[in-house]
């Protein structure tokens, strides 16, 4: 259901992901007939979501109100902010707007699915302004994991509205780009309807460290390491990687990227004058056999364990160019991503049986968040003082966290809005109040299906993972109903055929004794044979074995 409230006389801030998940942003804004969105982000499936490739936010809304949607703004050039854009934008089409190196990474992207020529992609810097429709959006510098990260100031006629995008408040960033302070702080003076703040580390106590000691890190190990020095990093992350790259210089190390995604943002970063790399210092894989192993780096993707990524090959001793030897050296200069704990493990473990000495978050100060902590998160809500506070980026527990901080610092309950995917949140004369909902969830990419499997279908898929599948194919005489073939049951995933023959023998004849019982009437009905075959194997199989596969009759009428 969707407000009551008047549509000229309302702001409605809809966010259709990224409130109660890690991932998925994206949230539009509506005043009257104008519509901006605020990122485009994908999330990656969790673990019971058997088979699914990527998830993006469902847009049923925004599609049936396209030519309403004057523009994108996008935060910064992370996936979880921009990587459902090719998906999206067949069905909406409008300019986007992002600081350069954000555009360099989505216009990238956009080259694989040809869209590349099809979109207007509009580079806009800190403190520029836009003017679409009835909004006027500023953009604001902010630190994060990420270069060019920004915050909007979006002016509303019912007031400014800030969306902090990621960010924490870094005092010695490595480019020198701080937080702009000045500028959140002069929204603050003037008024703000409304804080749309990131939530991610609103458990943490204190600041989030700085990202130069993750480099001051670099300089202390590199020196020690007698092997080859091999470091797992985001690829998106360039500040990470110019850092890897001065302690590699610094200690005489030539630099070989790999992976795909790192040596296209990098030539990206580079060509864009992101990321200072001297001439000479990057080599290619070929060249690798011919330099001393302590003259080597490796910087690589791969540092979540994916299975078919370089660095999980080279654990696994399965990498045909790369081999590690006792005395490399391997860095993971990332986070732990929730869900991934298990498989990072391993890989560590892995990395250890090659005899490789390993530094990762928990031993060694090799990675930083791009999130605010709660001090920073305080500083936020002071400098800003927003009239109304919304928590957004985060799970569940995450908001409510965030709204308890805002309490703290003394922003009323009454006007602390814990909204979730597909809330209305209205704006009417200085007044907000959740006001309905827009239909908003969950689509599956799989392949090159996109929304096409559901839930539905996941279940399913849970099952036969579960508990395996049975096929029974059996062929009637359609006029006397008689069975002139099997049944043949053919199993995957539910017993080991060649062990268990006689189970299966038994199962034949359970099937043969049950339909010579039944009238000539239901066999001349496949679907009513269908339904009996499942329905007497169900039984036999949970009182024999207490196993519940998926059965599926085939019945062949001759």
């Amino acid at each position: 259901m969707e407000n009551e409230l008047p549509l000229s006389a309302t702001l409605k801030i809809i966010p259709l992901g990224g409130l109660g998940e890690i991932g998925l942003n994206m949230a539009l804004f509506e005043y009257g007939e104008d519509i901006i969105i605020v990122d485009c982000g994908l999330m990656f499936p969790e673990p019971y979501m058997l088979g699914i490739d990527l998830v993006i936010p469902d847009i049923s809304y925004l599609r049936e109100r396209a030519d309403m949607v004057r523009g994108i703004f996008l935060t910064h050039g992370h996936e979880d902010h921009i990587g459902a854009l090719p998906y999206v934008l067949p069905d909406l089409n409008p300019p986007i707007y992002g600081t350069a190196l954000t555009l360099g990474f989505v216009r990238e992207k956009l080259k694989e699915y040809n869209l590349d020529e099809k979109v207007e992609l509009r580079v806009v810097k800190p403190r520029d302004k836009v003017s679409l429709g009835c909004f006027e959006v500023e953009i604001i510098r902010v630190s994060h994991s990420i270069v060019d990260g920004s915050a909007l100031a979006i002016r509303t006629p019912e007031g400014v509205v800030i969306h902090t995008g990621d960010f924490k408040l870094d005092q010695t960033p490595v480019d020198n780009e701080l937080t702009d302070l000045a500028t959140f702080s002069r929204y603050g003076e003037a008024g703000v309807l409304a804080l749309m703040s990131d939530s991610t580390n609103v458990e943490r106590e204190g600041y989030t460290l700085s990202e130069k000691l993750v480099g001051d890190a670099f300089f202390d190990i590199f020196p020690r390491c007698s092997g080859r020095i091999i470091v797992a990093a985001f690829s998106s992350n360039i500040h990470r990687v110019q850092q890897v790259v001065n302690a590699a210089v610094r200690s005489g190390r030539k630099v070989l990227l790999n992976g795909r995604s790192m040596l296209a943002n990098v030539q990206i970063a580079r060509e864009m004058g992101y990321l200072n790399i001297p001439d000479g210092v990057l080599i290619e894989l070929k060249e690798l056999p011919k330099l001393p192993k302590e003259e080597v780096c490796m910087i690589t993707t791969g540092s979540q364990g994916e299975p078919m990524s370089a660095l999980t090959r080279i654990a696994m001793d399965d990498h045909k160019q790369i081999k590690l030897e006792r005395g490399d050296t391997v860095i993971l200069s990332s986070r732990f991503i929730p869900g991934n704990e298990k498989t990072i493990s391993d890989l560590i473990n892995h990395l250890y049986r090659r005899g490789a000495e390993v530094y990762y978050e928990k031993v060694s100060e090799v990675h930083v968040s791009g999130h605010a902590s709660q001090e920073e998160l305080k500083l936020m809500l002071n400098i800003v003082r927003p009239r109304y506070f919304i928590p957004v980026h985060g799970e569940y527990r995450h908001l409510v966290k965030h709204i308890q901080l805002a309490q703290s610092v003394g922003i009323p309950s009454e006007r602390c809005i814990l909204a979730v995917n597909g809330n209305i949140v209205a704006f009417t004369g200085g007044h907000g109040e959740i006001a309905g909902e827009v239909e908003s969830g969950r689509v599956f990419v799989d392949g090159k299906g996109i929304g096409d499997v559901g839930e539905v279908v996941l279940k399913d898929r849970k099952h036969l993972s579960k508990d395996g599948m049975v096929v029974v194919i059996i062929a009637i005489n359609q006029a006397t109903g008689e069975i002139i073939y099997g049944p043949d049951i053919v199993t995957r995933g539910f017993v080991f055929e060649d062990e268990s023959q006689e189970y299966l023998d038994e199962t034949k004849k359970v099937v043969l004794d049950t339909l010579s019982n039944v009238n000539i009437e239901v066999m001349g009905d496949w679907n009513e044979v269908k339904q009996e075959v499942r329905r007497i194997l169900r039984r036999f199989f949970n009182k024999t074995i207490e196993r519940r596969p998926v059965i599926l009759p085939v019945i062949m009428e001759i």
